[in-house]
C-alpha cells in the first residue's frame, strides 16, 4: 500500500533550540475507496427505506382521508336546565349538593310559604264575598221580570177599564142628549099649555084646577129639562176626564213596556258583573294555591346537579338562576367540520368516536348538520360587506347521536373532548 508522507512540526525542541520535523504517513486515494463504499450503500437503503415508508404512510392516509372525515373541535352535548324560583321569598332549606343525581319531581329548595298561605287565605275570603254578592244579586232578575210583568197587566187593565168607561160616559151622552131633546120638547108643548090655559082662564072658560094643572106640567116639564142638561154636563165631564185618564194610562203601559226590558237587562248585567267578580276571586285563588305550591322548587327531569347557587336564607326572586341540572339520559356530540370536510357527509352514517376522558372509543350516527356555521350564530358575527373581508375556512357543527347501550355512556358529560371519525366510504 503506497502512502505519502505529511510533514508537521514538534512541539517541542532540541537541545539546540531548532523544532523536529515528524514525517506522518497518509492513506492513499486508492486505499479509502473500498472503505467508502459500503457507507454509501447504506445511505441509499436507508434512503429507501424512509421513503418507502414515508409513501406507505401517504398512502394510507389518503386511503383513509378517503373512507373517513374526522376532527378534534368536538365535545360531548347535552340539555342544561337551569332552574329558577317562580315565586320570590326567602330559603329554608336546601336538599341537593352538587354532582348529585336526582328524579324527576325531587324537591330540591323550600321557600318561606308564610306569605304564600296569607294569600291563599285571602283570595278564599275573596272568593266567599264574591259568591255571597251573586247569590244576593241573582233572584232580582227574574223578580223584576215578574214586577214587570205585573206592571204591564195592571197598566193593561186600567186601560181596558179607562177605555170602557170612557165608552159608557159617551153612550150616557148620547142618552142624555136624547132625553134633553125630548124634555125640551115636553116643555114647550107644556108652555103652550098653559098659555092656552091662561087665556081660557081669563075667558072664564076654563076652570081653575085645569090651569094649574097646566101651569104645573109647564114647571116640570122646564125642571125636567134643567135636570137633564146638567146630567149631560156631568156627562160631558166625565168623558173628558176618562179621556185624560187613558192618556195616562196609556203613557204609563207605553213607559213601562220601553222600561221593563231595561231594568231586566240592568240587572242581568249586575249580575254578569258579579258573576264576573267570582270568576275572577277564584282565579286569584287559583294563581294563590299554585304560588304556594311554588314554594317547594322541584326538579323537572331526571338529572345530574351540576351547579348549586343557593343557600339556606338567601332571598331569591323570580328569573333568578339557582340551581343547574344536566340531562345525562340524553346526551350527543357535537362535531365542528371544517366546511371543505363535509362534501359527503350525510344523516345516518356511522361515526367512531374517541373519549379523551374515558380513553374509549364508542360509536354513534350523524344525525344532522347544522343550520349555520358558527362564525355566523356567534355573539358578534362578521360584516363581510364592510370591506375587510379574509376568508375563512367556516366550520359547521354536526350533531352525533350515541348508540345506546354501549359502556360507560353513564360517565359522559357535556364539554368532554371527543374525536369522531365519520365513515363516509365502506
Amino acid at each position: 500500500m503506497s502512502t505519502t508522507g505529511e510533514v508537521k512540526t514538534d512541539g517541542g525542541a532540541r537541545p539546540g533550540g531548532a523544532p523536529v520535523t515528524v514525517v506522518e504517513p497518509r492513506p492513499t486515494a486508492t486505499a479509502a475507496a473500498p472503505a467508502a463504499a459500503p457507507s454509501n450503500g447504506k445511505r441509499k437503503i436507508i434512503g429507501a427505506v424512509v421513503l418507502l415508508a414515508v409513501a406507505t404512510g401517504g398512502l394510507i392516509y389518503y386511503l383513509a382521508g378517503r373512507r373517513f372525515q374526522e376532527t378534534d373541535d368536538a365535545q360531548i352535548d347535552g340539555n342544561i336546565t337551569n332552574l329558577g324560583p317562580r315565586v320570590t321569598g326567602t330559603v329554608t332549606a336546601v336538599y341537593v349538593l352538587e354532582n348529585q343525581v336526582v328524579k324527576a319531581g325531587d324537591v330540591l329548595v323550600d321557600i318561606d310559604p308564610t306569605e304564600l298561605q296569607v294569600a291563599v287565605a285571602q283570595a278564599k275570603a275573596s272568593v266567599a264575598q264574591a259568591q255571597a254578592q251573586l247569590q244576593a244579586e241573582d233572584p232580582s232578575v227574574s223578580i223584576t221580570e215578574t214586577s214587570n210583568k205585573a206592571l204591564v197587566a195592571g197598566a193593561s187593565s186600567e186601560l181596558a177599564s179607562a177605555m170602557a168607561g170612557l165608552s159608557g160616559s159617551r153612550s150616557d151622552v148620547d142618552q142624555l142628549t136624547a132625553r134633553l131633546v125630548q124634555a125640551e120638547g115636553n116643555a114647550r108643548l107644556a108652555a103652550i099649555e098653559r098659555k092656552r090655559g091662561e087665556e081660557l082662564f081669563a075667558a072664564q072658560a076654563l076652570p081653575r084646577a085645569d090651569l094649574d094643572r097646566r101651569v104645573t106640567a109647564a114647571e116640570t116639564a122646564e125642571a125636567e129639562v134643567q135636570a137633564t142638561r146638567q146630567a149631560l154636563a156631568s156627562a160631558r165631564q166625565r168623558v173628558a176626564g176618562l179621556k185624560a185618564q187613558l192618556g195616562g194610562t196609556q203613557s204609563k203601559l207605553t213607559e213601562v213596556r220601553k222600561n221593563a226590558p231595561r231594568e231586566v237587562e240592568t240587572r242581568r248585567a249586575t249580575v254578569l258583573f258579579r258573576q264576573a267578580n267570582l270568576d275572577l276571586a277564584k282565579a286569584q285563588l287559583a294563581q294563590a294555591e299554585l304560588n304556594l305550591g311554588y314554594a317547594k322548587v322541584r326538579a323537572p327531569i331526571d338529572g345530574l346537579v351540576a351547579k348549586k347557587a343557593v343557600n339556606v336564607g338567601d332571598h331569591i326572586t323570580p328569573g333568578q338562576q339557582i340551581i343547574a341540572l344536566v340531562e345525562t339520559k340524553r346526551l350527543w356530540v357535537t362535531a365542528n367540520y371544517r366546511e371543505t370536510q363535509l362534501q359527503h357527509v350525510t344523516a345516518g352514517q356511522p361515526v367512531e368516536l374517541h373519549v379523551d376522558a374515558l380513553d374509549r372509543d364508542l360509536t354513534g350516527k350523524v344525525e344532522s348538520l347544522g343550520g349555520a356555521t358558527g362564525s355566523r350564530l356567534s355573539v358578534l358575527p362578521p360584516e363581510n360587506a364592510s370591506g375587510n373581508y379574509v376568508k375563512v375556512v367556516q366550520r359547521i357543527p354536526v350533531r352525533i347521536t350515541l348508540d345506546p347501550g354501549q359502556p360507560d355512556l353513564e360517565r359522559l358529560r357535556p364539554g368532554m373532548s371527543v374525536e369522531p371519525k365519520i365513515r363516509i366510504a365502506p
